[in-house]
């Protein structure tokens, strides 16, 4: 019996690293492709050992050919990014908030409108909230990509957080009350403490969605030196002379560090953010 659970622990552990390496080929592929010559990425694209360190494709991609430097990409996706988390926590918890707690007038209704909005493909109200954006001298700005995050932006986020607080005993709130507490008070000092593992679930997903955005920065974002970095790597492709894959996929590895290193170090609040239900 002994020898069966150890043959069974051999079996699982060796498919789960053969399934990781499956899963982590093409970052490692990429990774090392960066620093493969140009003429190796493809002809020998099965290596993932360079026959030559090209470290220069990093300081070739960092300087951008030329053109605007990726290191103006990066901070523009640091600038967006940042406000975007910052708005996504703030106006989605005091939505979620006020669906879980408080009492008003079409309650319900509002609530199957967001419901709805969840399902609600990107896609169709891009036009209306490009109309919107051109007709306020929005285009070609940073508000587009940042403002509606302040304004409850993501109804998934909200649903999220208001799932979440439900799961908190009201007698919390009741006992806040004949404490003297303010419906802003209870909600400064009771919820949000008790909801940071999905807040922190909040952040992960609001900062990997607008890092890794294109479509929203490529509708709005004209000039160079504002784009964020997805259209940083777009520029690199060039139809006409050639793309220089070494520098691409040089810069594509240095964009993923940010992801790599949130998700590191808040993967324990990402998991439990998920899987609790707010009870304490």
């Amino acid at each position: 019996m002994k020898k069966r659970t150890i043959r069974a622990d051999i079996i699982y552990y060796v498919f789960v690293v053969l399934f990781a390496f499956v899963m982590l080929y093409p970052i490692l592929w990429m990774l090392a492709s960066s620093l493969k010559p140009q003429t190796e990425i493809f002809s020998n694209a099965a290596s993932l050992w360079p026959s030559e360190w090209k470290w220069e494709n990093y300081l070739i991609g960092w300087q951008g050919f030329g053109r605007t430097g990726f290191d103006v990409y990066f901070r523009n996706s640091a600038f967006v990014t940042t406000f975007v988390v910052i708005g996504a926590i703030l106006s989605s918890s005091i939505v979620a908030y006020g669906f879980a707690r408080l009492q008003f007038r079409f309650k319900k209704l509002l609530f199957a409108c967001l419901i709805a909005t969840v399902m609600l493909p990107v896609q169709i109200t891009l036009i209306p909230q490009y109309i919107l954006f051109h007709n306020i001298g929005w285009v070609n700005t940073f508000y587009p990509l940042i403002v509606p995050a302040f304004l409850g932006g993501t109804p998934f986020f909200i649903f999220l957080l208001i799932q979440f607080i439900r799961g908190i005993p009201r007698e919390l709130d009741e006992a806040a009350i004949i404490d003297g507490c303010s419906t802003f008070g209870i909600f400064w000092r009771i919820i949000l403490p008790l909801i940071k593992p999905a807040l922190v679930t909040v952040a992960i997903f609001a900062f990997m969605w607008s890092w890794d955005d294109f479509l929203a920065p490529l509708i709005y974002l004209n000039s160079a030196d504002i784009q964020t970095i997805s259209l940083g790597l777009r520029n690199f492709m060039d139809a006409e002379s050639g793309t220089s894959w070494g520098p691409l996929l040089a810069m594509s590895s240095l964009s993923l560090l940010p992801q790599f290193i949130i998700f590191l170090f808040f993967q324990k609040y990402l998991v439990e953010g998920i899987a609790t239900t707010g009870l304490k």
